[in-house]
């Protein structure tokens, strides 16, 4: 290209020697004609060459594409081979489900028949468990009526509890107090053979034989008459007692033809003698009290007999409140 140029140069300045100014002119119009024609080739050329990188860039591309393209073929290809051989596969399977599908609907009606008497008998069993169920509830409904009666009568039965813990209670402080009300008024009488405790809701006044009576009399003595005088002053006021009064006497048999003839004749007779005393010298009421005797039975010491020759004043609360209550 560049001698092709030189030898357009000389060309020209030969011709420029040759031909007039005007022409010379000429030539060089055109000779700046070619040079911008020879820039617009230049530019051109470049341009070619560079879309000539990008189009060889594009076709390695595209053949990368290809390559890719005839892998990927052949993996579908074998993808396609296994598809067929899974639809292959398929049909069979499809034909078995078909096969146990046409005998599932033979045996179809003789299933529903057994299923349908099974309906029948869980029915039958359902009914019998709604009338069980039924009996169930009315029973249950009986038992929490008479859970509920029983609840009423436990309330009345706790309130018949406390009014008579309520009762006892008031016996008890009764009790109490008349003791020490009677041990109060024979304080005296202490070191004399008296003695005033109280056991089970009960007062127990124990006065020995030597205080009350010579051996083997039946007559209270004055000392004897003394105390029995002061207990029936602190008794005689109280209206809510049963007094009784016991003889007992030792184990030593009676030596006498006459009355008392034995122990039990001697503990009636003691006993009566102390009751007279007592209503003697008192406002007490006849019906509250009584004697009995107990004769040699009821000993508190087998060691020491004259322990047991005694009078026990024994002084009961009436427990008639108390009974009305238990018994209603």
């Amino acid at each position: 290209m560049k001698i092709q140029i030189k030898y357009l140069w000389i060309s020209i300045l030969i011709l420029q020697a040759c031909v007039p100014v005007r022409k010379f002119e000429e030539i060089s119009d055109k000779q700046e004609v070619c040079a911008a024609e020879l820039k617009t080739l230049k530019t051109l050329k470049t341009e070619l060459q560079t879309e000539n990188t990008e189009l060889q860039s594009e076709n390695q591309q595209l053949n990368d594409l290809n390559k890719r393209l005839i892998d990927d073929s052949t993996i579908l290809g074998k993808s396609l081979r296994i598809k067929e051989k899974q639809y292959d596969k398929i049909d069979l399977l499809n034909q078995r489900i078909q096969d146990q599908l046409e005998m599932l609907q033979k045996g179809q009606s003789i299933e529903k028949q057994r299923l349908m008497a099974d309906l029948e008998k869980r029915k039958s069993d359902l009914l019998v468990l709604e009338d069980q169920l039924r009996d169930f509830e009315i029973d249950l409904n009986n038992k929490k009526k008479q859970l509920e009666d029983m609840s009423v009568e436990l309330q009345k039965r706790e309130q018949r509890v406390n009014e008579l813990e309520e009762i006892i209670a008031n016996k008890d402080a009764i009790v109490k107090a008349l003791k020490d009300k009677v041990a109060k008024a024979l304080l005296g009488f202490r070191d004399k053979g008296l003695s005033v405790i109280e056991k089970d809701g009960k007062v127990y006044v124990s006065m020995d034989a030597k205080l009350l009576f010579a051996s083997g009399s039946t007559k209270v003595d004055t000392e004897g008459v003394k105390a029995l005088k002061e207990l029936a002053k602190v008794l005689e006021d109280q209206k809510d007692l049963e007094i009784l009064v016991e003889g007992h006497t030792d184990t030593d048999k009676m030596r006498s033809n006459a009355h008392p003839k034995d122990n039990w004749e001697l503990s009636v007779l003691r006993a009566t003698s102390v009751v007279k005393i007592m209503l003697g010298n008192s406002k007490m009421d006849p019906t509250t009290i009584s004697a009995s005797g107990r004769s040699q039975f009821i000993p508190i010491d087998l060691e020491n007999k004259a322990k047991n020759r005694r009078i026990e004043v024994v002084l009961i609360p009436k427990l008639d409140e108390l009974f009305e209550i238990i018994n209603n």
